[in-house]
């Protein structure tokens, strides 16, 4: 017990004896800088200071684009690619499922167990069997002044004044949970609808692509130009999947929820909806829920 004792002493005099560390200049050997160390504050300083560039490295390599680098890591071009992809994929499957229910809605017709003539035979055997009353078919003076008005409200074409009046069915460009709504008090012209990163943000109506870039305030940004003056903005985007100029249709994928720009608070699609060149209250316009 007495050894071990001992030895525990000389242990923690070792690790606590003081030290400098002096800094002198070699030709007037002039003193210059000097630290008082211990063997313990060296551990100490030193583990710190490991754990502190390994954390670095980690946060370095976990958000910024440096890990595209990295084997193992893939690209965003890569994921932009896996997503329009996936999108098409399931575009893909709906038509094919159309053309089954198409296919299989004829089969009849294409296997030859319905023929041309037996349908005209079955349509002449309806019309011996039906019995009209050429009386019934006749127009009362009630039902002849009647059919003259509709007629002549139908004679004209709709003008393009009442054409653009025609309103808009907006659809919604995400599912989720509401976290800030439209507020002209605090000058927020949106809604902010929180979603996990790499949701599909849809298009809420046809229209054409008039902005498509990368923002320092609200990151990736898509503008869609709608009919009757709308225009619907999509902010804070992961990735764009559509590009300037595109023709794009009510609830297609154009873009996928993300956290970019130097405004963002977390995953979240910032949606603006503006009409005649005002901002507009999109909940007027879209159920979120």
């Amino acid at each position: 017990m007495a050894e071990n004792t001992k030895k525990k002493g000389k242990l923690k005099q070792k690790l606590t004896n003081k030290y400098r560390l002096v800094v002198l200049n070699e030709n007037t050997f002039e003193e210059r800088f000097s630290l008082k160390l211990s063997r313990l504050n060296v551990y100490v300083f030193g583990g710190l200071f490991s754990v502190l560039l390994i954390s670095a490295t980690i946060l370095l390599i976990a958000f910024t684009p440096i890990k595209e680098y990295i084997p193992g890591y893939s690209s965003t071009k890569l994921k932009t690619e896996a997503i329009k992809l996936s999108l098409e994929s399931d575009s893909l499957k709906n038509r094919l499922a159309v053309i089954e229910k198409y296919t299989k809605s004829i089969k009849s017709v294409l296997t030859g167990e319905v023929t041309s003539d037996d349908t005209i035979d079955s349509i002449q055997d309806l019309s011996r069997r039906i019995q009209i009353d050429e009386d019934l078919l006749k127009a009362s003076k009630q039902d002849s002044i009647f059919r003259e008005k509709i007629e002549s409200k139908d004679r004209f074409p709709l003008s393009d004044e009442l054409q653009n009046k025609v309103k808009i069915v907006f659809f919604a460009p995400i599912s989720g949970t509401i976290s800030e709504t439209y507020n002209l008090e605090n000058k927020h012209f949106a809604i902010d609808v929180v979603a996990k990163t790499g949701t599909p943000v849809k298009a809420v109506a046809d229209g054409t692509v008039i902005f498509s870039e990368w923002t320092t305030e609200t990151g990736y940004v898509i503008i869609i130009k709608h009919a009757n003056n709308y225009v619907s903005v999509y902010k804070h985007n992961g990735t764009l999947l559509k590009q300037q100029g595109d023709l794009v249709q009510s609830g297609e994928a154009i873009a996928s929820v993300g956290s970019t720009g130097a405004l963002t608070t977390g995953p979240h699609l910032h949606f603006e909806l503006w009409s005649n060149g005002y901002a507009v209250n999109p909940s007027n316009y879209i159920d979120f829920e």
